[in-house]
């Protein structure tokens, strides 16, 4: 094959595999309780002393579940007797998008198993042998209820091993029953949508963004006639240099952090959808799927007070009625569905 067609063939599959992370709103490092669970009963089934789940975009690996074990500074490797060669207490939960073996098994779709890595040339020469010690790997294919290979879910040792057919069958039912979380996310998902519809209508700019970064998850009509329409999931400030430039996204910035609602009580800025700039305020919500879950993100409704005096009551009340709405979903879903 033509590698510049299979060169283009990896790009367009890792640009539909980031996509679909960023839907259902895996397509960053936060751990979650779910990963780390099955990350957990890989590492103790195989008896093995790493287990990651492991999501992989275009550009990076991210192990939102990690089982890993932890050593003393004293103590001394011993390969040969099962010891651990590296405290990976404080390991990073990403990677470069090539590092380790995971990048392979989402190539080739299917299970890889290596009994010993220094049996392939290869992959002797990794990384991942090299930085942690890695002598033997299991790794199976993670897919989502679409069929798409969004990762993997691997175990690792650090002496040679053999992988039976029992273990590969078990990793694999075990990678299988994470399907009911991503048809959960994907309801939920639904759901969401039926409440933009919602939005869609309303008089004043919104916007939902997620992440500490305020990656643009939606805004409806009036907030693209006011401010200007950008691509989804684009990063807020870069994409909306306007409203960084009043200290929209300073506000946001807090109620993310903050965990409470953020004022900007009275900003001007030029709107495409008038002659002259106007003056708006903002009422910056942070967002939850349910009272207990983390923020995922920040929902931004905007007021056009040009000429008024600014209560933002009614800001206020719209603002509570989503974040209400917003749990009332989450209470029905998976806690943690919503990006975060």
């Amino acid at each position: 094959m033509d590698p510049l067609t299979t060169s283009e063939q990896t790009r367009l599959a890792g640009d539909q595999r980031k996509l679909r992370l960023q839907v259902l709103g895996l397509n960053n490092v936060d751990a979650e309780a779910t990963f780390d669970r099955v990350a957990r009963l890989a590492a103790s089934f195989t008896q093995s002393p790493l287990a990651m789940v492991n999501f992989i975009n275009d550009e990076r690996q991210m192990f939102r579940g990690m089982y890993v074990p932890t050593s003393s500074p004293d103590d001394k490797a011993d390969p040969d007797h099962g010891a651990i060669p590296f405290d990976l207490s404080n390991l990073s939960r990403e990677a470069p998008g090539d590092y380790g073996f995971c990048p392979h098994v989402v190539a080739q779709g299917s299970q890889l198993a290596l009994d010993d890595v220094f049996d392939y040339p290869r992959f002797k020469g990794n990384a991942l042998v090299n930085d942690l010690g890695v002598r033997s790997y299991l790794g199976t294919p993670l897919r989502d209820n679409t069929g798409m290979v969004l990762g993997t879910v691997c175990v690792a040792d650090f002496k040679p091993r053999a992988w039976d057919r029992r273990i590969r069958e078990h990793m694999q039912e075990l990678t299988e029953t994470l399907l009911a979380d991503f048809k959960l996310r994907d309801s939920l998902l639904a759901q969401q949508q039926e409440l933009f519809a919602v939005f869609d209508g309303a008089p004043f700019p919104i916007m939902l963004t997620e992440g500490p970064n305020h990656l643009l998850r939606y805004a409806n009509g009036k907030q693209g006639q006011a401010f200007g329409m950008v691509p989804q999931f684009s990063p807020g400030r870069m994409a909306l240099p306007g409203l960084e430039s009043i200290g929209v996204f300073n506000a946001m910035d807090d109620a993310f952090h903050g965990g409470r609602p953020a004022t900007l009580g009275r900003a001007q800025i030029a709107t495409y959808d008038y002659p002259q700039p106007q003056e708006f305020s903002f009422l910056c919500t942070p967002v939850r799927t349910s009272p207990g879950s983390p923020i995922s993100g920040v929902l931004t409704v905007a007021m056009n007070i040009t000429g008024q005096a600014y209560s933002g009551s009614e800001q206020q009340a719209f603002a509570a009625n989503v974040q209400e709405r917003f749990e009332r979903l989450g209470t029905s879903g998976i806690a943690g569905a919503f990006p975060g």
